[in-house]
């Protein structure tokens, strides 16, 4: 008398598992597709940066706003910080493109 009872139970434990998985899948395939990776500007810096490599830099447009830019510059940063393993030299260059949107000028004359 049991085993047709567990029979059953287990027809029907298939059955909503077989549901389950076709409504996940449906899911799945009609979500937005996005990009796999995201693409970072792959260096050659020019000698005296321009508001276009400043862009590609931190990943922004060129007319990006005050905060884009400082999110953008945050997010970059902390994949490329020097003591997190990153190079000095591209934390410099990152500094220097927020500094370059943001339109501020950094002092090189000393202190004193």
């Amino acid at each position: 008398m049991a085993t047709p009872f567990i029979a059953g139970l287990s027809v029907a434990a298939a059955a909503m598992a077989g549901k389950y998985s076709i409504e996940a899948w449906q899911a799945f395939k009609a979500r937005p597709a996005t990009a796999r990776m995201r693409k970072f500007y792959e260096g050659g810096f020019q000698p005296v940066m321009t508001r276009r490599e400043a862009a590609l830099i931190l990943g922004v447009r060129e007319s990006a706003a005050q905060d884009k830019v400082k999110e953008a510059h945050r997010r970059v940063m902390q994949a490329n910080h020097p003591d997190a393993g990153g190079s000095d030299f591209i934390a410099s260059k990152i500094n220097e493109a927020k500094d370059h949107l943001l339109g501020q000028k950094r002092g090189s004359g000393s202190a004193f």
